[in-house]
């Protein structure tokens, strides 16, 4: 049976998603500010980019709420602090957040908002937490190769970009600086790893 929206779970749930979202997206470009003092440019570059995807989601679930501009919704929750030195701690932290989102906070508002009768929301909730999964597997691609040391080594020959200036680099490891554009090595990437790269045509 449909619910009154002004007196659903739904809005607040959309509330805690909106406040989520942007705490992620805030933890994110702080974590993306500790990977850039490290020169780790490619591990900055991850975050930002989740990072604007987040911004993304949370006004997504804003406009949800439209019909209820001008008033207050009280929520309670609780969110990460997750703060570290540590490059590839902050990524297995981002991971397992991103995780949680999918399976099993978003899944469950979405569960909520259809039970309430708000189809399109439940729509929203379930496509934004495959997303979440998305992020949660690039942040653990990218942990693994930095904790196994891999992340400008590779054990064969490998095509890698320079984000900088678009440089591609055959080797087994990146060099100290870019030959073109001398940015420092962190801002290589293994080419299939690089965005938009022509790698695979588009069919």
């Amino acid at each position: 049976m449909a619910v009154n929206f002004n007196e659903s779970v739904t809005r607040e749930n959309l509330m805690r998603a909106f406040a989520g979202e942007s705490q992620a997206r805030n933890r994110y470009t702080i974590a993306a500010a500790e990977a850039r003092r490290q020169n780790l440019y490619v591990i900055e570059a991850v975050f930002r980019f989740t990072a604007d995807q987040e911004k993304e989601h949370a006004a997504v679930f804003y406009q949800h709420l439209q019909e209820l501009s001008g008033e207050n919704i009280h929520i309670d929750g609780s969110y990460p602090v997750d703060l570290s030195q540590d490059v590839a701690k902050l990524l297995r932290l981002a991971q397992h957040n991103e995780y949680e989102e999918h399976d099993d906070v978003y899944l469950h508002f979405a569960e909520k908002a259809r039970e309430e009768g708000f189809q399109n929301i439940a729509g929203t909730f379930r496509l934004i937490a495959s997303v979440e999964k998305t992020h949660g597997d690039r942040f653990a691609l990218f942990a693994e190769l930095l904790e196994q040391n891999r992340l400008f080594v590779s054990d064969v020959e490998t095509a890698w970009m320079c984000l900088e200036c678009g440089h591609i680099y055959r080797g087994t490891s990146v060099p100290a600086e870019c030959p073109i554009c001398h940015a420092d090595r962190g801002y290589f990437i293994r080419l299939e790893l690089a965005p938009f790269t022509s790698s695979s045509s588009a069919k």
